[in-house]
Parts: C-alpha cells; sequence; structure tokens
C-alpha cells in the first residue's frame, strides 16, 4: 500500500512539474516575431537558401544575430557563432566520356563525373572490390584508375553512398590512384533518377589533394563491365573528360549554447538541431515562381531550434543545451558530417539529439517523430506532444528511408540518440509532394496555429529530455546499440 502510495504521490508531483513548465512555455512564447522570423527565412530574398548561392550569408548572419540577442554563447573553438567548413562546387564537364573495350559511356545517359579535375588519355584499369581498404591488399594501384562496387555491403543508403565516395577517393589518392571509378549497379533506385539530379554541380567537402582526383559514376546494372576489368579481359580506358570547374565556397555551421543549471548534468548536452539550407532556384512552375522558398523545409525547423534558444537561455535546463543549424543537408548531409566528424564539443558529451527535418504535412492532430520508440527517452517525446493535445507517431513511410537521409543521421551513426521530430503525416501523399521541393512551399499556405503548437510542443520535449535524470540510450537491439555502448561506456 506505502509503494502504490508513494507511486501515486511521485506521478502527481511529475505530472504538476511537467504542467508547469508547458504553462511557462505558453506565457513566454512569442509568437508574433515566430511568425516574423519564419516568413523571412522564408522569404524570396533568400532565393531559396542556397548554402552555394550568395543569398546564404543572409541566412546565416540572421541566425547567428538571433542567438547572440537571445543570450546563448559561442562554442568554444568556433568562429564566433559560426563553424567555418571547406566545401568545394565541381560542376560538370563539357565533354564527358569514358571507352572501356566495346563500351562508351558519356556524361549524364551513363556517366556521372562527380568531382575532380579533367582527365584525358589511356590509363591501366584495376578492380578493388569495393575500394576498401582492405580491397586494396597485394594490389598495386599507383598511376592507375581504381574501379570498385558503389557503397560498401552494409552502407547503402543515398547518404551512405556519398560520405562513402569521399572516403574512397580520399583512400584511393593515398593509394597512388590517378582516378576512381564506381560502378552503380543499385536497380533498386532508377539510374535517371540519379543521373537527373547529379548531373548538375555537386557540393562535398574539399578534402585538399585528393579533391583533385577524378571521381567517376558509371551504369554498371548487370557488373558486366566491372566482370570484364575484375577478370582482366579489359585492362585499360581511353578518357576524355574536358571542361572541369571546381571552386571553393566557405560554409558555416551555426552554433550556440547554454550551460545546465545541475552541477552533474550540465556536462552533458542536449543537441537541438535543424538544417537551414533549402535548394536554392529551380525551374519556374505553372505561375512562373522559380524560388525554392522552403518554408517546410526547413524554415519551419530553423524557428523551432530559434525558439528553444530563446526560452532556454532564460529558463536554463539541468543539462546543457547545444544548439546547432547546419548547412548543406540538401546536398548530402554535409554541414551536420562535418560537426559529427570535426566536433566542437566531445561527442560523449551529447546525450540526445533532438533533430528537426520536414517535407511537409498532412495531419495538424499529430507530429510525426522519425526514429519513434528505437531509444529511451522517445517516451519523453510523447509526453510533451500529448500535453499539446496531439500525438506522437513514428514514421508512416519506412520505405522512403527518411531517418537515413537527414542530418540525425549522422550522430546516430557515432552512437547518438537521435531521433527528429517533424511535421506530422500519415503518407508521402499528394498533399507533401505539392510543396516537397517546390516553389510553392510558402509562408502563406502554413497553418500557423500548428506551426505554433509544432515549435512550443518541441521546446517542452527538449525540456523533459534535458531535466530527466536518466540518460537516454539506445533501446536493446538497435542497430545504433553498440556504437552507442562504445561511445558513453557500458551503461
Amino acid at each position: 500500500m506505502q509503494k502504490t502510495i508513494l507511486g501515486l504521490v511521485l506521478l502527481l508531483a511529475s505530472t504538476q512539474i511537467s504542467q508547469a513548465q508547458k504553462a511557462d512555455i505558453d506565457q513566454k512564447f512569442d509568437q508574433k516575431e515566430s511568425v516574423s522570423h519564419f516568413t523571412y527565412l522564408a522569404s524570396d530574398e533568400l532565393m531559396g537558401r542556397d548554402p552555394a548561392r550568395p543569398e546564404i550569408k543572409l541566412a546565416y548572419t540572421f541566425i547567428a544575430d538571433q542567438l547572440k540577442k537571445y543570450g546563448a554563447m559561442p562554442v568554444p573553438g568556433a568562429d564566433g557563432y559560426f563553424q567555418n567548413i571547406p566545401f568545394r562546387l565541381s560542376s560538370p564537364p563539357t565533354k564527358g566520356q569514358v571507352s572501356i573495350g566495346d563500351s562508351i559511356f558519356t556524361q549524364g545517359k551513363s556517366l556521372l563525373v562527380l568531382d575532380g579535375k579533367s582527365l584525358s588519355g589511356d590509363f591501366e584499369l584495376i578492380e578493388v572490390g569495393f575500394g576498401l581498404e582492405s580491397d586494396y591488399e597485394g594490389k598495386d594501384v599507383s598511376g592507375k584508375v581504381v574501379v570498385t562496387n558503389i557503397g560498401a555491403p552494409n552502407r547503402m543508403t543515398p547518404a551512405d553512398l556519398f560520405s562513402l565516395g569521399r572516403e574512397k577517393v580520399a583512400l584511393a589518392q593515398a593509394k597512388g590512384a590517378i582516378g576512381l571509378i564506381e560502378m552503380y549497379n543499385i536497380p533498386s533506385i532508377p539510374w535517371q533518377l540519379i543521373s537527373n539530379n547529379l548531373n548538375r554541380p555537386q557540393m562535398g567537402i574539399d578534402q585538399g589533394a585528393s579533391s583533385a582526383l577524378p571521381y567517376i559514376w558509371i551504369k554498371d546494372l548487370t557488373n558486366e563491365i566491372k566482370n570484364t576489368v575484375a577478370t582482366r579481359k579489359v585492362t585499360k580506358a581511353t578518357f576524355e573528360i574536358e571542361g572541369k570547374n571546381n571552386r571553393s565556397i566557405e560554409g558555416k555551421n551555426v552554433l550556440a549554447w547554454i550551460e545546465g543549471t545541475d552541477p552533474e548534468l550540465k556536462n552533458e548536452f542536449v543537441l537541438l538541431s535543424a538544417h537551414y539550407d533549402h535548394v536554392g532556384v529551380g525551374k519556374p512552375d505553372a505561375e512562373g515562381d522559380s524560388i525554392f522558398n522552403g518554408a517546410r523545409d526547413n524554415a519551419v525547423g530553423t524557428i523551432a531550434v530559434l525558439n528553444a534558444a530563446r526560452y532556454f537561455a532564460s529558463n536554463p535546463p539541468k543539462r546543457s543545451v547545444l544548439l546547432a543549424l547546419w548547412t548543406a543537408e540538401e546536398k548530402g548531409l554535409l554541414g551536420s558530417g562535418y560537426f559529427a566528424n570535426n566536433p566542437l564539443i566531445p561527442l560523449k558529451q551529447i546525450v540526445f539529439n533532438l533533430n528537426i527535418d520536414n517535407a511537409g504535412y498532412n495531419d495538424t492532430s499529430i507530429i510525426t517523430v522519425i526514429g519513434l520508440g528505437r531509444t529511451s527517452g522517445d517516451h519523453l517525446i510523447s509526453e510533451a506532444v500529448a500535453e499539446y493535445g496531439i500525438k506522437a507517431t513514428p514514421d508512416p513511410s519506412p520505405e522512403q528511408g527518411l531517418y537515413d537521409r537527414s542530418d540525425n543521421v549522422n550522430f546516430a551513426r557515432k552512437g547518438i540518440p537521435a531521433p527528429s521530430f517533424t511535421l506530422g503525416f500519415t503518407a508521402f501523399d499528394n498533399t507533401i509532394t505539392q510543396y516537397y521541393h517546390k516553389a510553392a512551399d510558402e509562408t502563406e499556405s502554413f497553418d500557423m496555429d500548428y506551426a505554433t503548437i509544432y515549435w512550443k510542443s518541441y521546446i517542452l520535449a527538449a525540456q523533459k529530455i534535458a531535466d530527466t535524470f536518466e540518460k537516454p540510450i539506445w533501446q536493446a537491439g538497435d542497430k545504433y546499440e553498440s556504437v552507442g555502448k562504445s561511445l558513453y561506456g557500458n551503461q
């Protein structure tokens, strides 16, 4: 009986605390400023927040100014409120052709030159499996063009293909190769879709000398070409890659932090993040609008993190809060990936990442949490959302691979529990696709009452996670459980 009474008392106390937190957030929330900031970030003035365009400076300067105004502090080691990133923009060649045996591959049709300098002449080919370190054992690739499968057995998501490709290029260059060809052999992702998206300027991290190495994808769905190279039936290829144009661009993640109040827990961080970039300017729609404003993707998420900064700067939780607005998510999760590999806060001190990315919404009675149920802290998100009269639901479209297409995955791979807090959707239907990466994605079509609930519930979810004494961990059996234990030690 005493245990039952004690349990009821603790539940009542917890409920009262939570209700008081919600009431405080409601009282201090500035809807007028939030909508104004949202409208500005998704305005035509910012030209779609493409990180390769000069208008991106308006976005990151605005975000940094707000963080400073609210009183969030610069992260030690950053350049003020910025983490500078050396980007490289590589345009398709004016001529791209590779001849292997009797087969001729041309740019945009069966060939994509993704990076590197021009290359002309006949060069020896050598097959090296997936192009990983172990695949080079016993092989001399100096002065040759290496040929590999795309991706790796356990890394086949779109984000994996790009990040692993950069690793393969650096390794090939270190081994003395003069070029890298990855044979595209993933029939589940149509080549034409890949070609349409990649036969245009590509942004990546400048890797110094290895960035000059020609990096090529060739369509080879049946592995026929790769096998002829592997069996030495074909040993050379003729390259006619001309007119490559590469230039450097400085990117900026926007970072700040707020110190926690608990003497012990303040040494741990809850990472609140969203990407602030979008896809820029594209093909005009039926109304002649060519600016892809990105209200849903992801200005609304950027404002959520700024609102959290405003609130927590004056009302810090027990744990410290790391605020991060990532750049170049739309270019391949580049900004978050750069921080994950070059952290300004030790990753083992970051105990949770409540990330935001969005495509759109078709149900304002829910918040969709991509990855819901995979960590021990997820029930706190559900509780926070429920206090605003809506429901947290899991990913309804796992076939889209959304967890692995957003910035959170760069931290999950390091072992950090990392769900994404997204607008409510029940399917990737026409309501979503009419706005997703379209000029129509503007604030004029956004339900601002729903935006307000979204922003407030995000703050409350972050507060609950930052205040809980139990450190969130991956659920038993999750694919990231072992790497989480490696990062934090056995918990």
